[in-house]
């Protein structure tokens, strides 16, 4: 049976994740992996005009949220995961592949989505009780985004964050309303983000907004709007 498509965008950002072969830890230290994907989102951003917006190495997985205006994606993962997996087998000299599969992409229509998406993203490590706030965590954007921390990773400028940098590392470290973390994972593995109605407990979950008016976000004039 042939695989379905992808839902391709120029226009609206994309959610994408890729996780290890059997779901073991990368074979090398996280520190290593970091920069080997630091060199790779640079030559993609770069090579295949690709608009990186967030990104957070996980032990076993990453999350990147990016926008593909030229709809060179296909590409750009290709060369990706083919050659941060030829970098991180030579330095574990390993033969085994690293990667359990396909990269999978949904796309992310709708501010609420957006909002909810970049949260969740950023929220990965600290649910994953990797570190206590969003800030401490290193094998992220955020530190570099908020100027903490030098990287290459090219990062489009960033409409979401507030003027107050406490602001908005409280947004993000405060969880999510209760079962919403498993809701929204489920969202990101279909091709367009979307949140349904809970057939037991007809339930219907709402995408997040910031807590602030929108009017206090840093570019307020800019605010996303898809």
């Amino acid at each position: 049976m042939p695989k379905p498509k992808r839902e391709l965008s120029s226009e609206f950002p994309i959610h994408i994740t890729a996780r290890s072969n059997n779901r073991e830890h990368f074979f090398i230290s996280l520190p290593e992996v970091w920069e080997i994907f630091e060199d790779y989102l640079f030559l993609i951003s770069k090579g295949f005009g690709i608009e990186i917006i967030s990104f957070v190495l996980m032990p076993n997985h990453f999350h990147l949220l990016l926008r593909d205006p030229n709809l060179q994606l296909a590409q750009a993962m290709q060369y990706f995961m083919r050659e941060t997996s030829r970098e991180i087998a030579r330095k574990a000299d390993r033969i085994n592949r690293i990667w359990g599969g396909e990269f999978s992409s949904t796309v992310v229509k709708g501010t609420d989505y957006y909002f909810t998406c970049y949260k969740y993203i950023y929220r990965n490590p600290v649910k994953a009780n990797l570190c206590k706030s969003v800030f401490d965590y290193p094998f992220s954007t955020l530190q570099g985004l908020l100027g903490e921390r030098r990287s290459i990773i090219p990062l489009c400028e960033d409409l979401t964050l507030f003027d107050s940098l406490t602001a908005t590392i409280q947004w993000l470290d405060k969880p999510f309303e209760e079962d919403m973390d498993e809701v929204i994972r489920k969202s990101l593995k279909r091709k367009v983000m979307e949140f349904r109605v809970d057939r037991k407990s007809r339930r219907h979950f709402k995408a997040e907004m910031p807590p602030l008016p929108l009017t206090h976000l840093r570019y307020q004039k800019e605010v996303p709007t898809f």
